[in-house]
């Protein structure tokens, strides 16, 4: 694993009104018992090169953390540095406008993710013809399911080809022959030496490609290390833990 530090979180806290029924105009106005920390204190750096999981039950912190990682939100408190270009955020299709073509979601997500217009059109042919979509492409994405919006998804971020790539559970979905493809890819990326941060469910996945895991629960921090010293702790722990 090299050494270089791509993304570095000192003492990073993230926090959501605890009630629906708020105004951004009193939002700066809650009090500390109004609003719930999603996220208590993290401290950990991201190193280029390396591929790093992120573990946790529901709820526990992983989404919002995700977020922050791909510069959607601030912390409320703490100190978020990335050195280079922002990760790209892989998720089942997060921005997609349901009433556009697939096309010209495409283009939409590409440009939110940061890149050009130049970009799309080069890489356009290869990003239609890894999702297969066929002719689905040129439909409106609300006619998709939720698998056929993870490929198109999917296909947009690896063919673009990120510094830093994020990933929230996508290789879990879709048909077999997808799920065995998408694997593949994320293979080759961690053979380039492209950096990885995965959210993930399967405690095999991380044992099987990842370098280090965070293990996250209720917001804080558990342990950071190698997943051989860190998952079978975690899997102790939810065996007698069920809140």
């Amino acid at each position: 694993m090299a050494n270089k530090k791509v993304i570095d979180l000192k003492d990073i806290w993230i926090s959501y009104p605890e009630s629906s029924n708020f105004s951004m105009k009193n939002l700066l106005r809650l009090r500390k018992d109004e609003v719930f920390w999603a996220v208590k204190g993290l401290n950990f750096e991201i190193y280029k090169g390396e591929v790093l999981g992120i573990i946790g039950r529901n709820g526990s912190g992983k989404s919002t953390l995700l977020k922050l990682l791909s510069g959607l939100i601030l912390p409320d408190k703490g100190e978020y540095k990335v050195y280079g270009k922002r990760p790209v955020l892989l998720t089942l299709g997060a921005g997609f406008d349901a009433e556009l073509s697939g096309i010209d979601n495409i283009y939409l997500n590409a440009l939110y993710l940061g890149h050009k217009k130049k970009d799309v059109d080069r890489d356009l042919k290869e990003i239609i013809e890894y999702s297969e979509l066929g002719d689905f492409v040129y439909k409106p994405v609300r006619t998709y399911s939720s698998g056929m919006k993870a490929r198109l998804a999917f296909s947009i971020a690896v063919t673009l080809d990120p510094e830093v790539l994020l990933i929230d559970e996508v290789l879990g979905v879709g048909d077999q022959q997808f799920k065995d493809k998408s694997k593949a890819t994320i293979m080759d990326k961690i053979q380039q030496k492209r950096t990885v941060i995965m959210v993930t469910h399967s405690a095999n996945l991380v044992k099987d490609i990842c370098d280090r895991v965070v293990w996250i629960h209720k917001g804080e921090q558990m342990e950071v290390g190698p997943p051989e010293e860190v998952v079978p702790k975690y899997l102790e722990f939810m065996k007698g833990n069920k809140k």
